[in-house]
């Protein structure tokens, strides 16, 4: 019964430790900071040039499908990675299953290649 107060005292601490060093800074900076409001200070600034025109900009979509398609390739990647590290283990069972899995991606890049969606408009 004794060990498990303590274990929980233990957490309890380390919660109020944590508490308190993410909130200090935070207070210490409310208590600091100069407090003298302007339009010039609210204003929206991002790198070094001040804002024009609407914040609604439109951008290709092309650009997001590209990201799409590295995502999809690249988990890919991440599927094959440990298949191949235990190559010898799997069996033949797992051999045709990446087979399979294999197969199915390259024909999802030739059917992106046919359709002309790899080049850049």
């Amino acid at each position: 019964m004794n060990s498990l107060w303590i274990t929980y005292a233990t957490i309890v601490t380390f919660g109020v430790v944590a508490l308190v060093l993410a909130c200090t800074p935070l207070l210490i900076a409310k208590i600091l900071s100069p407090k003298k409001p302007s339009e010039l200070k609210e204003a929206t600034y991002e790198c070094g040039l001040e804002s024009t025109g609407e914040a609604w900009g439109k951008f290709k979509m092309q650009y997001y499908l590209y990201a799409l398609v590295f995502v999809i390739f690249d988990i890919e990647a991440v599927f094959i990675y440990p298949w191949a590290t235990a190559f010898t283990g799997i069996g033949f069972g797992g051999f045709i299953a990446m087979c399979v899995f294999i197969l199915i991606m390259a024909e999802s890049l030739v059917y992106l290649w046919l359709k002309g969606f790899l080049e850049w408009k």
